[in-house]
């Protein structure tokens, strides 16, 4: 009996020892376990956003588009846009092939520096998906035929159509379809920090040339073209980060006093069970690429497992939707060709196309404030 009371007390005294020397792992460890991303339908939040503009190289007549909220659904209202500054002319306006709706202002060559703010009001909440249950659920055909159709940088056949079947193979509905997407860009993308802004979508090159790296507008673009060749509406929705994240995920989220780079596009997919649900593999990537100091690679990970989770089916209501528009022409350019989206400020003027992805040299500055109401 003592001696087994002596063996337990020398066991203990071992452990305390070894444990005392590797304190600061083990607290580690202990925070990664603590992690936990699991959004719960709440009360809605109310955000104004202001973006704020004044161009510095003035050549000529300047115009300007800054992306408006104009979503309506279970997670966002959004509300009245209002500007002020020393436009000629500015007004709500709307590309009708697109979609897309913005702020387009114009200056006279005479404006010696065109200056603009826009500020949007809007709700948000959390999105969550209850799979358990099931229902039936409907959508206006053109939308549907529109998340099921290719864009320019979001072809279907090729190796987008191959690739979609490789991901997909043996699923026998559209949910397992989805999972068998999800799971792909998890396991064979990653987030690229380097990449400019949240990149651009070219699916067709990123699966050519095997470089499946990027950021948001790039990895979600991937799993919205491969959920379209497999048959399944999808699309991505673009907008902002507006405040931190509930949970311990200092990636999930934004600085509302400065959201320059904020930007960030999610993806939903259209099951006829569900209707439109959440979806962001993109901040998945995000979290095993960024979120500690070394790049985690396992999805199991207990700082990326409860995101891996979470993302497919959820979200927070920090951000908002501008739009989930495509292939976007701005009214009045003289620019060529089409915008593969718009979810930043754009502007021109004599010199040329300003660069959107700049905003210290364009000079635009985005905040938000949340309001109590």
């Amino acid at each position: 009996m003592t001696h087994s009371i002596q063996r337990r007390q020398l066991l203990a005294t071992g452990a305390a020892a070894v444990a005392s020397t590797l304190l600061p792992f083990g607290l580690a460890q202990a925070q990664e376990q603590q992690r936990r991303f699991a959004p719960q339908l709440g009360p809605w939040r109310s955000f104004e956003v202001t973006t704020t503009i004044t161009v510095a190289d003035v050549k000529g007549a300047t115009q300007l588009w800054l992306p408006v909220p104009n979503l309506a659904n279970d997670y966002q209202r959004s509300g009245t846009t209002r500007w002020t500054g020393n436009a000629t002319s500015a007004k709500v306006a709307t590309d009708p092939v697109s979609g897309v709706t913005m702020l387009h202002a114009q200056f006279g060559a005479d404006v010696f520096e065109p200056t603009l703010s826009v500020t949007s009001a809007l709700q948000t909440r959390n999105r969550v998906t209850d799979w358990s249950r099931t229902g039936s659920f409907s959508e206006d055909a053109a939308v549907l035929k529109k998340a099921l159709s290719p864009t320019e940088l979001l072809p279907l056949d090729g190796i987008v159509h191959k690739t979609a079947a490789e991901a997909t193979r043996g699923a026998k509905t559209d949910l397992d379809k989805v999972r068998g997407v999800y799971d792909w860009v998890v396991a064979n993308a990653h987030r690229e920090p380097k990449t400019r802004g949240c990149g651009t979508g070219d699916i067709k090159t990123m699966l050519e040339t095997g470089h499946l790296s990027g950021k948001c507008a790039d990895l979600n673009a991937l799993f919205v073209g491969l959920c379209r060749a497999a048959g399944v509406p999808a699309r991505d929705v673009y907008g902002l980060r507006l405040a931190p994240s509930a949970f311990p995920y200092k990636e999930l989220g934004g600085n509302p006093a400065s959201l320059k780079g904020a930007q960030h596009c999610r993806a939903e997919v259209f099951l006829a069970s569900h209707g439109w649900v959440a979806m962001d593999p993109a901040d998945v990537l995000k979290v095993m690429r960024q979120e500690t100091p070394e790049w985690i690679k396992d999805r199991n990970h207990p700082v990326a497992a409860p995101v891996v989770a979470g993302l497919f089916g959820n979200w927070e209501g920090n951000w908002v939707g501008w739009n989930t528009g495509h292939d976007v022409t701005l009214p009045g350019s003289a620019a060529k060709g089409t915008l593969p989206f718009l979810m930043y400020p754009n502007g021109e003027n004599a010199s040329g196309r300003f660069d959107e992805l700049s905003p210290d040299n364009f000079r635009y500055t985005i905040a938000a404030k949340e309001l109590t109401i």
